[in-house]
């Protein structure tokens, strides 16, 4: 036996009894094609490639993705439960058009939503939560200054949903979920004009701002004028 063959009989014996070995391993970082098919048509949703209306059609949709019918289904199920598409009996998926109702509604509740949890992350987040969430913002504010949209946008999304997870309450965040991922497409198309863009900026830079003097009367009262200002930015596109 050589001498690397020993050794990898060695690490094998290790971590088989779950030794020292094992435990010094880092786990794989490795994303499915699952995961990178819902992603890639969550994107073409938010930024409007797959217009509201449209009928997805598997086959040519499949093909300019080099995927096969089967994990596009899936994905589509999935986007389907995030309120992203419809399927519809005898038609498939379609993209879902949401109403000026429907905005108005879901943008109320997320009003209630994050307002109660930016009071209760200013409350209960740990300094290094709030640290994190801060370098997220930093972060969106460098694709901003790039005029980044789509990557602005992802990190703006991370933030609404890292306040709610901050709140520590599980029913709020998982609530809080479901509407902001049915809203996607909405609050992406609120940017799409510079002076709103900014003003959306500015909330944002005073959210930051109060959540870090946990302050939690004064980022309630911001990201309800953030939550109304998106209403005014988005319902002549409705």
């Amino acid at each position: 036996m050589t001498a690397e063959a020993a050794t990898s009989g060695g690490e094998q014996c290790d971590l088989a009894s779950g030794g020292a070995a094992a435990s010094s391993i880092a786990p794989l970082n490795r994303r499915s094609l699952h995961d990178e098919v819902v992603d890639r048509v969550r994107t073409l949703i938010v930024e409007g490639q797959l217009a509201p209306q449209t009928r997805i059609h598997e086959g040519d949709l499949g093909k300019a993705l080099g995927v096969s019918r089967t994990p596009l289904r899936e994905a589509l199920k999935v986007l389907a439960s995030e309120g992203l598409i419809d399927l519809v009996p005898g038609r498939g998926a379609v993209v879902r058009k949401l109403t000026a109702k429907d905005v108005r509604e879901m943008l109320d509740v997320l009003v209630a939503l994050e307002t109660l949890a930016g009071r209760l992350a200013c409350a209960k987040a740990s300094d290094e939560d709030v640290a994190a969430l801060r370098r997220v913002h930093d972060e969106m504010m460098r694709y901003y200054r790039g005029g980044n949209r789509l990557e602005y946008y992802w990190r703006n999304q991370a933030i609404h949903a890292g306040l709610a997870e901050l709140s520590g309450n599980a029913l709020l965040a998982l609530l809080h979920q479901g509407i902001s991922a049915r809203l996607r497409r909405i609050r992406f198309i609120g940017n799409e004009e510079r002076d709103k863009w900014a003003g959306a900026v500015a909330e944002h830079e005073a959210m930051i701002d109060a959540l870090v003097a946990r302050d939690g009367a004064r980022l309630a009262g911001v990201i309800e004028r953030h939550l109304e200002e998106t209403w005014r930015r988005v319902v002549d596109k409705l």
